[in-house]
């Protein structure tokens, strides 16, 4: 079916970009014809198939969703032995190892209803309209009954190739094929997917038809019309001899790929394993060992970053690694670049850390001469060369620094901090360029420059207020967020939390810590200490800290003693009304002594649910085990009486 697609969308393209004609018109209609037939009597259609005309959908951001069945890591080995012991006398699947992005579809009643992104394994990104372009996903299969599988998004090396060349010389090229696909994957607008080339790869089946193998579920995959990933059925005597056959594949496999996967094929024996804290005990990951590369510097380019932080790059000939192209890997700060003794001209050697990062491992010259820049890359202003603990790092001092400037912003909105939607990097970085945004606090006077806001390329009354409205909505947070999104170096999200249960949600106590103080609290180390005083001190940061201040309500967090859900394991789901997200509600659960899982098991005590007659597949298992499903309104009120009423169904 897919030569006849391939045939007929080649036939197309001739056609009406007004090349020669590849095929006749009545040669075509035939064709046509019997694709339509073979459509009608398999029941699988292709995305691709010329006898569907998608339309493309535009949004202005990605929902995110909760998996109905959360995705976890898998382990990983380098050792082959160890692989092959693992697997032991039980039959398993081998199979590569894709590297693109995961994706998690279902179907329903034959058709393909949703498609979301792996994220962090519990929460992905909705992207059904950008599914329904992967050049080889059947939009429509046989099977009738629910269907969840997950598969690979990827774009082949070759197609990678020919986007890049499709790109002037003076623009920016994809660095490889799992970032393009990536980008692709989750874009705003369909149409841009679509001109992608992404393709999905099955390789494995969540919930569907009962079939006691593995090695069954994806060969009846394969009956519905989808690609499954390559793959070799075998014991442990025969894992190693396996691994080398694929080893030899590696560079003829159009697939960008960065190991293998072994999965028990009894799918009960594998679920009796049961699974750790982050891996499941069905599946062992097997990585390639470093391929290393030997080529010549060009360059050391200095990248400025948000914190003022001047990151040295180093920039090389070209040289294949790992099926991709590489010629430029990160430094990390001074003291490396130093104990590299880099100067232009040097051979030196590069591998991929994990085949994805590029890193240099060794410089044969050592010339060590390359020099420090006295002046900041971005805005010409004198660096500082500071010693944290040995570690020598670059800095840019000028506060006003446009690369500062942007990057704080951009964290400050983000969603570990203010959590304002709409607003990107791009857009704060126009916002900035006309004057709108200064300081901090400017972002939340935003709504007294409508005029000027709609008239702007890309905005409209909507888009302002949507944007309006967020802000708005931002200025409920907590005081680890507004901490967190300040940028003081080494204070990420756990330590922004630290320092704020330490002060008891209380700001004002947090701005005036001692270095000792901050020392005291446990985690934290005596660098980022200095750092947060030092912060604090800076008159300028202190006048616009107090303004942003002013602007928002810290929402002190439920940190209560009296543990009065001890014992008890909650799972969330669906929309919630009272609460702000679920993230809130789950902090006040745990602050009382619960937990909060992502999915619905025999230690379930209670499922929230809002819509108590719900279909979704949380529902029916907690109804099959027999768990109360309960909805926000009867949180609330145990949450307010500190204790569990009845209640639920």
């Amino acid at each position: 079916m897919l030569d006849l697609i391939n045939q007929l969308n080649d036939a197309s393209k001739a056609y009406y970009q007004g090349t020669k004609e590849i095929i006749s018109n009545l040669e075509y209609d035939n064709l046509y014809d019997r694709l339509e037939e073979l459509e009608k009597k398999t029941g699988i259609i292709m995305a691709s198939s010329p006898t569907q005309n998608v339309g493309y959908e535009v949004i202005s951001a990605l929902p995110k969703e909760e998996h109905e069945y959360p995705m976890l890591s898998l382990d990983k080995t380098k050792d082959r032995g160890e692989l092959a012991s693992w697997l032991g006398n039980h039959k398993g699947l081998l199979s590569w190892k894709l590297d693109g992005l995961t994706v998690v579809l279902k179907y329903e009643n034959g058709s393909l209803v949703k498609a979301l992104t792996r994220g962090n394994g519990i929460i992905g990104e909705v992207i059904t309209s950008n599914a329904k372009t992967f050049i080889n996903l059947p939009l429509s299969i046989p099977y009738k009954g629910s269907l969840v599988l997950r598969g690979e998004a990827i774009i082949t090396y070759e197609d990678f190739r020919k986007i890049n060349e499709s790109i002037p010389e003076n623009e920016e090229h994809y660095k490889n094929p799992r970032n393009l696909c990536s980008g692709s994957v989750r874009q705003l607008n369909s149409g841009i997917t679509a001109k992608r080339m992404v393709r999905f790869i099955a390789f494995g089946m969540v919930s569907g038809p009962e079939l006691e193998l593995r090695s069954e579920e994806m060969d009846w995959l394969d009956s519905q019309g989808f690609e499954t990933v390559e793959r070799e059925l075998l014991i442990g005597d025969e894992v190693v001899k396996a691994i080398e056959t694929y080893e030899e594949k590696v560079e003829e496999n159009p697939y960008p790929s960065d190991g293998l996967v072994l999965l028990l094929d009894d799918k009960e024996y594998g679920r009796s394993l049961g699974a750790t804290a982050k891996f499941p005990r069905d599946a062992m990951a097997f990585k390639w060992r470093d391929q290393i590369a030997e080529t010549t510097l060009k360059e050391i380019l200095w990248s400025a970053s948000r914190t003022g932080l001047i990151n040295p790059i180093a920039i090389f000939e070209p040289v294949s690694l790992e099926g991709t192209e590489v010629s430029r890997a990160s430094l990390h700060n001074v003291s490396i670049m130093k104990s590299l003794k880099l100067g232009v001209g040097d051979k030196i050697k590069v591998y991929k850390a994990n085949m994805i990062i590029p890193q240099v491992s060794e410089n044969l010259s050592e010339s060590d001469t390359s020099a420090i820049p006295e002046l900041c890359p971005v805005c010409q202003s004198k660096t500082l060369l500071r010693n944290d603990n040995g570690v020598m790092t670059l800095h840019c001092v000028n506060d006003e620094c446009p690369a500062k400037s942007i990057k704080r912003f951009t964290l400050l909105t983000g969603r570990n901090a203010l959590d304002i939607d709409g607003v990107s990097e791009a857009t704060l970085e126009r916002f900035i360029d006309e004057g709108l945004v200064r300081v901090p606090s400017d972002i939340f006077h935003l709504n007294t420059h409508r005029n000027r806001i709609i008239s702007m390329e890309g905005f409209g009354e909507k888009s302002f207020d949507n944007l309006v409205n967020s802000i708005e909505k931002s200025r409920k947070t907590t005081a680890a967020k507004l901490l967190y999104g300040l940028g003081i170096p080494g204070v990420g999200v756990a330590t922004a939390k630290l320092i704020a249960t330490a002060c008891s949600d209380d700001w004002d106590k947090i701005i005036s810590l001692s270095e000792h103080e901050i020392q005291n609290i446990e985690g934290i180390g005596p660098v980022i200490a200095k750092d947060f005083v030092g912060y604090f001190q800076n008159q300028t940061k202190i006048v616009e800290v107090k303004q942003l201040r002013d602007e928002l309500i810290i929402e002190k967090q439920n940190r209560s003693e009296e543990k009065y859900f001890a014992g008890l394991t909650f799972v969330i789901t669906g929309k919630l009304e009272i609460y702000q997200n679920r993230e809130k509600l789950k902090e006040i659960i745990e602050g009382a002594g619960g937990k909060v899982s992502g999915s619905v098991s025999k230690r379930t005590s209670y499922l929230i649910n809002n819509d108590l007659t719900s279909t979704s597949g949380k529902n029916k298992k907690a109804k099959e085990l027999g768990i109360s499903i309960v909805d926000e309104a009867t949180v609330a009120s145990w949450i307010e009486n500190r204790g569990v009423l009845s209640g639920g169904l």
